[in-house]
């Protein structure tokens, strides 16, 4: 399974939940004990726990991961209860909560409907998965090359990620009906992430990470394994450098802007 830091989840879960609508059909208000299943840095357990106390006392909300220096960021910063556990093998009696959910899990699972069975397993009452649809991500940049340049990663990304990061709600939907799930219901909804002046730090190494070529180098297995030959992905990497020096230069001058939406599904099942 792929690792990740707790700089790389802050940045791509940045403003996720400012609107908690998403969250509506997961009926947090009537939830007791809640499981997040590779909770990472804790960000919707926290989200889980001030929904659900919304009117009244808030749900035992625990997060489960599989990274320990993950569980340290979100017992400090989530404050939340943590177990150290496999998503397919979790920690847990069986009916241990009335709500078991993840976010942007099942995408880096080979088989998503086993880990949901694991979650039906230990619940007694719903599961919850929010998933993204990564071929449908969409960029808008000031820097006239920036969008068609990530497109072009993506579909050779895409091509050579060996689990299904396109999962959806689609995908998901069947995994949950192939778990035993019943009542499956899925919505779509979007999380758009924007970067304009006054520029924060992460900004800033980001636009530094593109000149550099580092933010391609670090996928560069994965571009390699699907159709992207060596002397395409160096000719990637030149024209990716190339537009990171154009993001500095517009950055310098408080001109640069970019907009990526990136559409996810929040997918509700009943046991």
């Amino acid at each position: 399974m792929r690792q990740f830091s707790a700089d790389y989840l802050r940045d791509t879960r940045r403003g996720m939940w400012d609107d908690r609508a998403a969250l509506a059909d997961l009926e947090l208000d009537s939830r007791e004990r809640v499981l997040d299943v590779g909770c990472g840095t804790g960000e919707l357990s926290r989200v889980l726990a001030e929904e659900s106390a919304a009117d009244g006392t808030p749900a035992d909300v625990v997060g489960v991961d599989a990274d320990p220096d993950l569980l340290a960021v979100a017992r400090e910063e989530a404050g939340i209860e943590t177990v150290a556990g496999d998503a397919l093998r979790l920690p847990f009696p069986d009916d241990c909560f009335d709500l078991v959910v993840c976010q942007a899990l099942l995408i880096n699972l080979p088989d998503p409907a086993a880990a949901v069975r694991e979650f039906r397993r230990v619940s007694t009452a719903r599961v919850a998965a929010v998933e993204p649809d990564n071929a449908a991500v969409s960029v808008e940049s000031t820097v006239e090359t920036e969008s068609d340049l990530a497109a072009r990663a993506r579909r050779a990304y895409l091509s050579g990620v060996e689990t299904d990061v396109t999962l959806g709600g689609a995908g998901t939907r069947e995994a949950f009906e192939a778990a035993g799930l019943s009542e499956v219901s899925t919505r779509r909804h979007v999380h758009a992430r924007t970067v304009e002046p006054p520029y924060a730090d992460r900004d800033l190494r980001a636009a530094r990470r593109k000149a550099s070529g580092e933010a391609l180098a670090d996928d560069r297995a994965t571009l390699l394994a699907g159709d992207l030959s060596a002397e395409e992905y160096d000719d990637l990497r030149n024209d990716w450098r190339e537009m990171g020096r154009s993001v500095v230069e517009q950055m310098s001058a408080g001109e640069y802007r970019r907009a990526e939406v990136v559409p996810f599904y929040v997918t509700v099942g009943s046991v």
